[in-house]
């Protein structure tokens, strides 16, 4: 199994585990660039760790995640997920996600978001 497979394996088992945020700190870089499809990027740690802890603390219920495929390349990992759960601001979402990763150094250096809804 390759380095970035086993990483990757350990951050979607940490997520699936209710440990997103665990998984946050142990996997991102410090100077870490996300994206949710064309917005504009949230640069830094410290920027997302906000926009994250944002995002649970507005979870009303959250009924499911699972990830469907895994795919690396080279520094490169792809994640398809599907999740189910409700928002305090967004209502019911059920929806397919693909988030691709950015490694250098053993570290997500720049994670993007794309789906539909």
């Amino acid at each position: 199994m390759s380095k970035l497979l086993e990483k990757i394996t350990d951050l979607n088992d940490l997520v699936l585990q209710g440990k997103a945020m665990e998984a946050f700190e142990k996997y991102y870089d410090h100077d870490v660039i996300m994206q949710e499809k064309e917005e504009q990027p949230t640069i830094g740690k410290e920027a997302n760790r906000k926009r994250e802890e944002e995002f649970f603390s507005n979870l009303i219920e959250f009924r499911s995640a699972q990830p469907l495929k895994v795919t690396v390349g080279e520094n490169t990992t792809m994640v398809e997920w599907q999740y189910d759960y409700t928002h305090r601001e967004w209502g019911i979402r059920n929806y397919s996600q693909v988030s691709v990763q950015e490694w250098k150094n053993g570290q997500i250096i720049k994670e993007k978001f794309y789906y539909n809804n």
